[in-house]
């Protein structure tokens, strides 16, 4: 608990009177305020409320992770207000984790502007950029003068707060471009607005999928970006705290998808959602488990006349999943950034193998020498005897770690060659498939080498 929230909750119980808790209360930021919310009781906080009314309730409510539980703490007709007040995208995060019933008669209680601004997000698939904006922005026409257009932004401040550029649409109402709030303050009279706006500032479309615009969103590092409509007219703005947001519900994504789930699991979800959301995952790799199993059945004759080689299967298998794994990552990562041509694609999936290969030789010499006397010293056998199984032992080590190298690079861009989410190349099922590789080529070698070569049975 930080040093303002105690200062905050001492403050809350103190026998103040309404004014002088208002008073008290403005030095405090509203997100300390919102973390001392969660450490009241019910009664203090429903005074509190009373105290601050909707307007600053609103601002507090934007910084809560679960503010449908508080908001749900005031009467029907309250929480209307309270959603009224708040940015429209602060006010969809919260009316989507409430009950379809409550929903409705909160949007039916908005006042008209704030229902039309809710419900055209709520329109949106929650993989759509326009689903993440808000329509707190400023709005002025191209054939105005400076005069008049800072005239309209002191107007419109009152009700918007993101100041820092001013959008401009045409006669028409379409997207014109945009204008630096600095630029406009420092602006002499007689210069044309005109000047003022650059007509080449980005903007994405409000059904565009997170997924494929938000590298353009990173890499232009504006504090905020028109989303556009079909029409071409301004929905709103993506702000760099949604592309915040944004960017790390898509890692949160990823993340789950690379632990093997469906979707990135919260908190207070029930075991029953939680057990949705693993299975399916578990039952594919249930049957490429049967798939490896199998194999190792094919070479079951090669256990048997050489037992001592099911001991170094377990570390066969673990360093090809690491390796596969480490590449699974690092492929997804640059497929993230950048659009790879053909030459590059390959260029990255030869230099995983290089790595694979020299990691994979170096492993190789410390298997040879620590394995082999470990059989021959704890295993009783003679020191070449020993010698040639450590040495099988990291050839296999190389080969599964180059092969399982290629199979974590080229997994994952398949799946995005044919337009799945390279991130469902997950962790589990790259090492599924590198223990196949392995296997068949730890107990091949095993079987060439060993057994038909060296006679070792």
């Amino acid at each position: 608990m930080t040093k303002y929230v105690e200062e905050l909750i001492a403050i809350i119980r103190g026998n103040l009177s309404r004014e002088e808790l208002i008073d008290r209360l403005f030095d405090y930021h509203d997100n300390d305020i919102a973390e001392a919310l969660e450490l009241l009781t019910a009664e203090e906080r429903k005074r509190l409320y009373s105290a601050l009314g909707a307007e600053r309730v609103a601002e507090i409510f934007a910084y809560l992770d679960d503010g449908d539980i508080y908001l749900r703490e005031l009467s029907l007709k309250q929480q209307a207000k309270v959603i009224s007040e708040m940015d429209s995208d602060d006010a969809v995060d919260i009316l989507e984790e409430m009950d379809d019933d409550s929903k409705c008669k909160i949007l039916g209680m908005l006042d008209k502007e704030a229902s039309e601004d809710v419900k055209l997000l709520l329109s949106y698939d929650e993989d759509e950029i326009g689903s993440y904006m808000t329509t707190n922005f400023i709005l002025i026409h191209n054939d105005l003068t400076v005069r008049e257009a800072m005239r309209e932004l002191v107007r419109q401040a009152g009700e918007n707060d993101n100041i820092s550029t001013i959008y401009v649409v045409d006669q028409q109402e379409q997207y014109y471009g945009a204008i630096e709030l600095q630029d406009l303050i420092i602006a002499r009279e007689h210069i044309e607005l005109e000047d003022l706006i650059s007509r080449s500032y980005p903007y994405v479309m409000d059904h565009e999928k997170i997924s494929e615009c938000i590298e353009k969103i990173k890499d232009y590092a504006e504090d905020s970006i028109p989303v556009l409509l079909e029409d071409r007219s301004i929905g709103g703005i993506i702000t760099a705290q949604d592309i915040v947001e944004v960017v790390d519900d898509e890692m949160g994504d990823d993340y789950a998808k690379l632990a093997g789930l469906t979707a990135e699991e919260d908190l207070n979800e029930t075991t029953g959602e939680s057990i949705r959301k693993r299975l399916p995952w578990l039952v594919i790799l249930l049957f490429l488990g049967m798939v490896v199993s199998a194999v190792v059945g094919v070479f079951e004759s090669v256990v048997a006349v050489l037992p001592i080689v099911m001991c170094f299967q377990s570390l066969i298998l673990d360093m090809a999943g690491n390796v596969g794994t480490q590449s699974l990552a690092v492929t997804i990562r640059v497929l993230m950034d950048e659009n790879l041509t053909t030459g590059q694609k390959v260029k990255l999936m030869l230099k995983e193998m290089k790595i694979g290969f020299f990691n994979g030789v170096i492993l190789a010499v410390m298997a040879l020498v620590f394995l082999g006397a470990y059989i021959h010293l704890f295993k009783g056998f003679d020191l070449g005897y020993s010698l040639m199984i450590s040495a099988c032992v990291g050839v296999s080590l190389v080969g599964a770690m180059v092969v399982s190298s290629l199979v974590g690079t080229l997994t994952p861009i398949f799946f995005k060659k044919v337009g799945v989410d390279p991130a469902v190349a997950s962790g589990p099922l790259i090492t599924t498939i590198n223990d196949l590789v392995a296997i068949v080529v730890y107990y091949g070698l095993v079987a060439v080498v060993l057994i038909d070569m060296f006679h070792l049975a």
